[in-house]
């Protein structure tokens, strides 16, 4: 199969086996992979021969043959990028993250979507065409399940309550989708700061109740805060823009030290929570809101390219950009 590989702190295509599945596993032909904010903080960390692309959906190509009832020949498949020991509590409870044999795919430990194949766990994937009903399943658009379930994870670890004023510091795809979330909630406010105006734009279609310049944000004013930019000072800015006993949630990834002022956070009583992936349950109730079409992808998705343009991508994404989600489409069209 032809794959995108890291060679030299960059992205080269080339042919590479074909996966095959193991006992409770599914081959997937990738449609399309998005491009994530983690994935260009890291990358450059990784070693040579990794397969990027943790965000994506596709068809089953081949499966587990104990597994073939379950899972027909071309069914569309949504899948979590880790799989889990399926015995410890992790496990048990649909938390394979936090699996302590977890195996991430397309991080570095196993090979991921930016490839035409991609071999995923059963345990951890989804059949979309059980939640679609009568609508038919947009297979590119289900690679927004992954970044989708992770706003969710975010927002739900706030608990908000009705009425509660809500801030999401950074209009990139986990802020949208915090966003999506949020405006599906009884909140009083679903607020947005980024310096880019295409970006509050697009949080505005997504669902914000306003939009502002990060020079804008009010002290004080917000129930919670969720940081979706991952950079240093940000932290900061939450706790500033917390009212008292407000709830920031962290789910940037920063890979900066930072720094804050504890005692803004201790006299307001600041609840304060660092999130990362979701729990399969989580990621059914996104994979539901995409196959059923009830996600306006085009809000979503700001461009659409080929297997042969990742280098390129990688590298017009780390400059200052709009962009909303990218996708990936590995397979030939």
């Amino acid at each position: 199969m032809r794959a995108a590989v890291l060679s030299g702190g960059t992205f080269v295509v080339d042919d590479v086996p074909d996966p095959t599945p193991g006992p409770g596993e599914l081959i997937l032909r990738v449609s399309a992979n998005g491009i994530c904010g983690s994935d260009l903080s890291t990358y450059s960390f990784l070693p040579d021969g990794t397969i990027m692309g943790h965000e994506f959906a596709g068809e089953v190509v081949a499966v587990d043959p104990s597994a073939r009832g379950d899972w027909p020949i071309g069914v569309p498949v949504a899948a979590m990028p880790v799989i889990g020991c399926r015995a410890c509590p992790s496990c048990a409870v649909g938390d394979q993250a936090r699996c302590p044999a977890a195996r991430t795919i397309g991080l570095g430990v196993l090979p991921g979507a930016l490839a035409e194949y991609v071999r995923v766990g059963i345990a951890e994937s989804v059949r979309l065409d059980t939640l679609a009903g009568d609508v038919e399943v947009d297979l590119d658009a289900a690679a927004l399940v992954e970044p989708l379930a992770v706003g969710l994870h975010a927002l739900r670890r706030a608990s908000p309550a009705p009425g509660d004023r809500v801030l999401v510091l950074g209009a990139g795809p986990v802020g949208l989708a915090v966003i999506a979330w949020a405006a599906q909630q009884p909140v009083s406010a679903a607020t947005c700061a980024d310096p880019v105006s295409g970006r509050r734009d697009a949080a505005l279609r997504m669902g914000a109740t306003e939009v502002l310049h990060p020079e804008e944000v009010r002290p004080d004013s917000f129930d919670i805060v969720v940081d979706c930019v991952g950079k240093p000072g940000i932290i900061a800015t939450a706790i500033q823009a917390s009212a008292p006993r407000g709830t920031v949630v962290v789910a940037g990834v920063c890979m900066a030290a930072d720094t804050f002022m504890p005692v803004a956070g201790v006299v307001k009583e600041i609840s304060m929570h660092f999130v990362s992936y979701y729990s399969r349950d989580e990621f059914v109730a996104a994979a539901r809101l995409v196959a059923t079409g009830r996600l306006d992808h085009r809000r979503f998705v700001s461009a659409r390219v080929p297997l042969e343009q990742v280098a390129s991508l990688f590298a017009e994404l780390a400059r200052p950009n709009d962009h909303r989600k990218v996708l990936v489409t590995p397979r030939r069209r």
